[in-house]
């Protein structure tokens, strides 16, 4: 009996202990909770349903679950291949060049460098553009008229006697994407640069002098030292620039127009669906890009929580 009263008694602190931090976190939770998968599971129920027309849609038609069949279509069709393979092009090229690109300027201007605040804004100001006022200029830009008519950067590589670089750009229905990733790349460079900056800025000074006094060369003293110190940085960049090119949807809805199918990613396919009331195949394909970057950020977190506990 005392046991049990001490065990109650014990029970009722932990409560008051817990009962105000508990308080203060109850409404993001109720939020989260509703908002984020509340609606991932209504968005579940969703795809695995008929609900392909407008009269479904607004109810006026009944609708039936049909399970993984969406799915299987999406996954089987030739356009929606197309569209996974545009993703995996445009997210290969933009994460290549915005990590080299960023680590080269990072690296530059590790070294003393007069004007270093200068060109740092630079290098950082196409992050405070956002993707539809760049895609604005950009879609002039890439324009794929050529020679007489040509225009952007066609134009440019006219009027320098580099005529054999005009090319169609976007309009490219094999790797048009490319083109997109083009302005991804100059508009997120800067933010990969902060990154890698940071991380050159954190490494002591103590260690560049201790490797260079036991005889390292420059080489060996980036490769054996200040690589593996960055190797976080760099994972960690990975992940949020991989998360945001699967994302894609405003750069190329700028640039491109949604019926364009060089251009198609998944994230232009759902809007293609929700427009004509196909909510079915527009969840179903909410529900591919939420695995594809699940896929990416999970074994990232494992990694973190484990590092987390060493």
């Amino acid at each position: 009996m005392a046991t049990a009263t001490r065990r109650r008694a014990g029970a009722r602190r932990a409560v008051r202990r817990a009962g105000a931090p508990l308080l203060l976190l109850l409404p993001s939770l109720i939020l989260v909770g509703v908002f984020v998968y509340g609606l991932i599971v209504a968005n579940a129920r969703q795809s695995a349903t008929d609900n392909h027309t407008a009269a479904q849609a607004t109810g006026q038609a009944p609708t039936t679950g049909v399970g993984l069949r969406n799915y299987l279509d999406l996954l089987g069709s030739e356009e929606f291949q197309h569209s996974l393979t545009n993703l995996v092009l445009y997210t290969v090229v933009f994460l290549v060049g915005t990590m080299i690109i960023g680590f080269l300027w990072a690296w530059l201007l590790d070294k003393p460098l007069r004007g270093e605040g200068f060109f740092r804004s630079i290098y950082l100001f196409p992050m405070a553009v956002s993707f539809i006022a760049s895609g604005v200029v950009w879609r002039w830009l890439l324009n794929s008229n050529q020679d007489e008519q040509a225009s952007g950067l066609n134009r440019l590589f006219q009027m320098i006697g580099l005529d054999a670089l005009q090319n169609n750009w976007w309009n490219n229905v094999s790797v048009g994407i490319v083109a997109i990733a083009i302005p991804a790349i100059w508009q997120l460079s800067g933010y990969v640069m902060a990154l890698f900056l940071a991380g050159f800025r954190g490494i002591p000074v103590e260690l560049r002098e201790a490797a260079r006094v036991d005889g390292a060369s420059e080489w060996k003293l980036y490769r054996h030292v200040l690589f593996p110190q960055l190797s976080p940085i760099a994972l960690s960049a990975l992940i949020i620039i991989g998360h945001m090119s699967l994302k894609a949807f405003d750069l190329i809805m700028s640039i491109s127009k949604p019926a364009n199918y060089q251009t198609k990613v998944p994230a232009v396919d759902m809007y293609v669906f929700k427009s004509a009331f196909d909510y079915a195949n527009a969840a179903a394909v909410g529900t591919i890009l939420l695995v594809i970057v699940a896929i990416v950020i999970v074994p990232y977190l494992v990694h973190t929580h484990r590092q987390d506990k060493r």
